[in-house]
């Protein structure tokens, strides 16, 4: 057994147990008195116990680690799934990580690819690798396949950008999300602010569309839009059907702002919209979903940002406090809003 499982096992008794003899320790541990010595006063030092007489206890409530969580989190081992390291959720597991380290507490990477039997796999692992509590993404959004599944996790579980659905299997969970049909309202107001009464959704399904869907089409209604027209992203049929869709849109349609979700495609459009004579934003504005990688294009994209790093950070604090405190607090579920960063594709329609 290393050091840093030692110090993990410790501090683990001592968050179910209060306070701990080092007697029973050394025999739970299997090392020597001298060696529980030694781990006893490396993390005495750093402050995550308090040695008594022929034991160790929790320090006082009164002292914080930063952000006002307990002392206590410190040494927690923190399983995360994510359905993807490449592109949106970087974000999020850099914020997790972050406040994770702020804390003393360790992450735990599992990356399904989209792929439902890998999310079971990887969250078998991590469990059995020994995490204190697990951050889910799974791949889609959970239904009644995932009821069992998610009953028998077995840890300390915060749903991370997926729905809790009213009376779905996750509705019990604590959970943190971007608020996704906020954000693509916001992309809708933006367009109207500059004048524009006709627009169309363009998106790939995803879990995340039919609530960018929802924005859309709520937002046109509450500003007075026409119904917005919707084109789905179909990457299996060629792509000059898609932009012949958009161009129709376009010129015979009176078609003036689009919403794109997601970045890459919406940097694909442009491209191919260029070729074919369409010029944005003068025919046409397009505001983009996610803001991943909207700088990059030419014209540069305004875009929807969720708040994913500040939605990795939330779901750590989240998970500390229901693995420190159990039961004994309400669970949460936390809606963050994103924000419009309006750039060169975007403008009044001529």
């Amino acid at each position: 057994m290393s050091v840093e499982q030692r110090h993990r096992l410790i501090l683990r008794q001592l968050r179910d147990r209060g306070s701990v003899r080092l007697t029973e320790l050394v025999q739970e541990l299997g090392v020597s008195a001298v060696t529980l010595r030694r781990d006893v006063g490396h993390l005495a030092d750093q402050g995550l116990l308090l040695r008594v007489h022929g034991g160790v206890t929790l320090p006082p409530a009164a002292e914080q680690a930063p952000g006002g969580l307990s002392a206590a989190a410190a040494g927690l081992t923190i399983g995360m799934l994510v359905p993807s390291a490449h592109y949106y959720y970087p974000g999020v597991i850099k914020g997790a990580q972050e406040q994770a380290g702020r804390t003393g507490a360790r992450l735990v990477l599992g990356i399904s690819r989209y792929e439902e039997a890998e999310d079971r796999a990887q969250v078998r692992q991590l469990v059995e690798g020994g995490i204190d509590g697990l951050l889910l993404t799974p791949s889609r959004q959970p239904d009644e396949s995932h009821v069992d599944w998610l009953a028998g996790l077995h840890v300390p579980t915060v749903l991370v950008e997926r729905r809790t659905e009213l009376a779905g299997p996750a509705s019990t969970l604590d959970a943190v999300a971007s608020d996704h049909a906020h954000g693509a309202y916001l992309g809708v107001r933006h367009l109207a602010e500059l004048g524009h009464r006709r627009i169309a959704l363009v998106a790939y399904p995803s879990p995340t569309t039919p609530r960018i869907k929802a924005g859309v089409l709520s937002g046109a209604a509450v500003l007075g839009m026409e119904a917005p027209r919707e084109i789905v992203i179909d990457r299996e049929r060629p792509v000059e059907q898609l932009i012949a869709e958009v161009v129709r849109l376009v010129r015979e349609d009176g078609v003036t702002g689009l919403v794109v979700h997601n970045d890459e495609d919406a940097l694909s459009l442009v491209r191919h919209l260029g070729a074919v004579g369409v010029d944005i934003p003068g025919e046409v504005s397009m505001v983009a979903y996610d803001d991943e990688v909207a700088t990059f294009c030419s014209p540069s994209l305004t875009a929807v940002a969720p708040p994913k790093m500040d939605v990795g950070r939330c779901a750590v604090d989240m998970l500390i406090r229901r693995v420190t405190h159990g039961p004994a607090v309400s669970t949460r579920h936390l809606a963050l809003l994103p924000t419009l960063r309006a750039r060169e594709s975007s403008a009044s329609p001529r």
